[in-house]
């Protein structure tokens, strides 16, 4: 099966003023669109060429390098876009009371949370993930996300510099606090951990 682009689910000025048109040309249409166009590429011919995006992801970890940053990287960012929305940042009561649940507090919460998205050195992500049935955040180096280690992942910040560097320059920290109080996409992320825990 070949790869394609995910759409973005709103306008590219959405966002605006928290993160511009011009990121989401850069970010989508650039960063996105090589992962798509090199993973393609490099799945002709081999064993993976028929799997699903995710099994092509676990499958690839530790044995196909370049596969897996590449096919990793367009699930990455999937999640990431829809981690996303206009005038996000609010919390639905279920997503509430379960993260309360797992970190005590959405203060708690907020805090691992950031703190995991600026201790991750260098590119990366930091994720929502559900293991367990139990709420977690996890950050993880270059690709590496939560399929890996046997987790669903709900929410997502890219914390790679080209997700936030044409808007906020060096200040991922307030990259961070505004994806949490803006732009987070708390309806999908409680679908999701719906999902997760059936």
């Amino acid at each position: 099966m070949s790869f394609t682009l995910m759409d973005l689910p709103y306008p590219y000025d959405a966002l605006q003023p928290y993160l511009s048109k011009e990121s989401f040309e850069y970010h989508h249409d650039k960063h996105h669109a090589a992962y798509v166009t090199t993973a393609n590429n490099l799945i002709k011919g081999t064993e993976y060429e028929s799997k699903s995006l995710e099994d092509v992801i676990t499958g690839a970890f530790d044995k196909n390098v370049p596969l897996f940053n590449n096919s990793a990287q367009i699930y990455n960012h999937n999640i990431y876009w829809d981690s996303l929305k206009p005038s996000g940042g609010g919390i639905p009561g279920k997503i509430e009371k379960a993260i309360v649940a797992s970190f005590g507090s959405l203060d708690k919460f907020r805090e691992e949370f950031q703190t995991s998205g600026m201790g991750q050195f260098g590119s990366g992500w930091v994720w929502l993930e559900v293991k367990d049935g139990k709420l977690a955040v996890r950050k993880t180096p270059n690709a590496e996300n939560p399929l890996v280690h046997g987790a669903k992942p709900i929410l997502v910040a890219d914390v790679w510099e080209h997700s936030y560097y044409i808007d906020y320059r060096n200040r991922r920290a307030d990259y961070l606090k505004t994806f949490l109080d803006h732009l987070a996409n708390w309806e999908n992320a409680e679908k999701l951990f719906e999902a997760a825990t059936r």
